[in-house]
C-alpha cells in the first residue's frame, strides 16, 4: 500500500486506499480550525472522485460554521485567484495534479490564495490530534456557488497591461489543445477563444477520465505530438489536469521543453518590465542568461511553489516559476498558472513575429538529465557526506545540495515521501549531462 503524501501544499493519496473519508475529514477539520471563521473557496479538477471529496470537505466546513463558496470544476490557479479576488479566508483545490485517475488531493490555501507556509502548516498540524467539536444546528455555515470564477480569472488575464488582445487576434493562431480531459477543458478553450484562435481539441472531453498518463512528459504525449505534426497548426498546447503546468509543442510536433517555457516567458516579461526573477534550484540556467541580457538578477529557492513565491516576495520579483512549466506572474496572482503562461506565450510570438520553433531556437540551449536512486540508508546521511566532499565548490544547501560548476550544475535532492535521492544535472550538451548524472549515481552507490 502506498503512503499518504503530506507536503507544504496539502495531502495526496489513492482514493479509498490512503485518501479515505476519515483522512479527508481529519485534514479538513484541522484546516477549519486553522481558518477559524469566514469563507473558504472550493474548486476541483474533473476527476470522478472529486464530487465525493468535495461533499465531505464542504460538509465538514459547514459543520464548523464556515461558509463555502463552490466554484465548480476549475484550474487550481483559478481557486487561488478567487480566494484573493473574493477576499476569502482560505481555499481548497481538490486535485492530485498530474497523478493518475485513482489519486486525489487537498491543496490547502491561505487567505492570500497561496499554499500554506511551513509555519502555517505547523499550526494546522497541531489541530490533527485534537478532539473534534462541531457547531449546533443554528450556527452552521452557508454554501454558495460562484460559477463565474473562470471567466473572472480569464478577464483579469486579458486586462493585464502586458497583454494586447487585439494584436494577438490578428495573428489568427491555429492551435491543437490537449487538456487530458481535465479542468483545462472548462477553461483553456474559453481563453483561446478570446484571442481569436482556431482550436483543434484533443483529449478535451468532460468525462473525468484521463485517457493517458496525465503528467505532460514527452513519453506520455506521443499521440499528441503526432496530432500536432499532422494537423498543420502553429503550435500545440498541453496542460495537466489542474492547469498549473504548461507544455508547448512546436509546429513540427517536437517538445518545446518545459524549461524553455519559463525561460521564454521570463524573457518576454523582462523586455517590458525590468526587475528581479525568482526560480527554484532545479530550473534551467537559461533563465539566468536571459535575465543577464536585460541587466536583471535571478534568485533561486528550494523546489516547490510555496518556496518560489516566498523568494519572489522577498526580492520583489516581476516574474518567477519552476522549470516544470509553471509560470508565476504576480501582476495577476502568486500561483503557478498555465492560463497566464499561454497568454504571455501568444503575446511573445505575436509581438516578435516568430514561429514557436523560432522562439525555441532563440533560447540558450541546455540539456537536463534526471535520475533517482533508492537507498537503504538515510538520504540525509548521503547528502551530508557529499556536502563535506564538495564544500570548497560553489554550493547551495537550502534544498539538498546544488553544486555550480563552470560548465554545468548538479542538484541532489531527497524525496519527502520515499527513501530516494533525485539527481538533476544541466549541461551544454546532452552527452555531458548524462555522463555527469551517471557519475554522481555511481558515487552515491559507493557511499551506500
Amino acid at each position: 500500500m502506498s503512503k499518504l503524501m503530506v507536503s507544504v501544499s496539502g495531502i495526496r493519496g489513492i482514493v479509498g486506499e490512503t485518501l479515505t473519508p476519515e483522512i479527508i475529514t481529519d485534514y479538513t477539520y484541522a484546516f477549519s480550525e486553522f481558518i477559524s471563521k469566514g469563507k473558504v473557496i472550493i474548486g476541483r479538477d474533473s476527476r470522478i472522485s472529486g464530487e465525493m471529496v468535495n461533499n465531505i470537505v464542504t460538509g465538514i466546513l459547514l459543520s464548523k460554521g464556515i461558509d463555502v463558496v463552490d466554484i465548480g470544476i476549475v484550474p487550481t490557479p483559478t481557486v487561488q485567484f478567487t480566494v484573493k479576488s473574493l477576499n476569502a479566508q482560505g481555499g481548497i483545490a481538490i486535485s492530485a495534479s498530474h497523478n493518475p485517475n485513482e489519486w486525489n488531493a487537498l491543496k490547502l490555501l491561505n487567505s492570500t490564495g497561496e499554499f500554506l507556509s511551513p509555519e502555517e502548516n505547523k499550526i494546522l498540524s497541531s489541530f490533527l490530534t485534537k478532539s473534534k467539536t462541531y457547531n449546533l444546528w443554528n450556527s452552521l455555515g452557508k454554501r454558495h456557488t460562484y460559477f463565474e470564477a473562470i471567466e473572472q480569472h480569464i478577464q483579469a488575464i486579458l486586462n493585464l497591461q502586458i497583454i494586447d488582445v487585439e494584436k494577438i487576434k490578428k495573428r489568427k493562431f491555429r492551435i491543437l489543445l490537449d487538456c487530458v480531459n481535465g479542468a483545462g477543458v472548462y477553461s483553456v478553450p474559453k481563453l483561446l477563444n478570446h484571442f481569436g484562435c482556431e482550436v483543434i481539441e484533443f483529449n478535451c472531453e468532460k468525462s473525468g477520465i484521463f485517457p493517458r498518463l496525465p503528467e505532460p512528459l514527452p513519453e506520455n504525449l506521443i499521440e499528441t505530438m503526432n496530432m500536432v505534426k499532422n494537423s498543420k497548426v502553429d503550435l500545440g498546447i498541453v496542460v495537466d489536469p489542474d492547469v498549473d503546468r504548461l507544455v508547448l509543442l512546436t509546429e513540427t510536433g517536437e517538445p518545446f521543453g518545459e524549461e524553455n517555457t519559463i525561460a521564454q516567458c521570463v524573457g518576454y516579461v523582462l523586455s517590458k518590465v525590468q526587475g528581479n526573477v525568482a526560480i527554484n534550484l532545479s530550473t534551467t540556467r537559461a533563465v539566468e542568461d536571459i535575465a543577464k541580457s536585460y541587466g536583471c538578477n535571478v534568485f533561486r529557492s528550494p523546489v516547490g511553489e510555496a518556496n518560489v513565491v516566498k523568494k519572489m516576495k522577498e526580492v520583489n520579483a516581476v516574474i518567477g516559476g519552476e522549470g516544470s512549466g509553471g509560470i508565476i506572474f504576480p501582476a495577476l496572482h502568486y500561483g503557478r498558472d498555465a492560463l497566464v503562461g499561454i497568454a504571455l506565450t501568444l503575446q511573445n510570438l505575436t509581438e516578435n513575429n516568430l514561429s514557436i520553433s523560432q522562439l525555441k531556437s532563440s533560447i540558450p540551449e541546455y540539456f537536463i538529465s534526471k535520475r533517482k536512486i533508492e537507498l537503504s540508508i538515510s538520504p540525509d546521511e548521503i547528502i551530508n557526506k557529499l556536502i563535506d566532499k564538495y564544500s570548497k565548490e560553489n554550493i547551495n544547501t537550502e534544498d539538498g545540495l546544488r553544486i555550480d560548476f563552470e560548465d554545468y550544475w548538479v542538484h541532489l535532492r531527497k524525496s519527502n515521501t520515499e527513501p530516494i535521492i533525485r539527481i538533476i544535472v544541466e549541461a551544454k550538451s546532452k552527452d555531458l549531462a548524462e555522463s555527469i548524472s551517471q557519475n554522481f549515481l555511481e558515487e552515491i552507490e559507493r557511499l551506500v
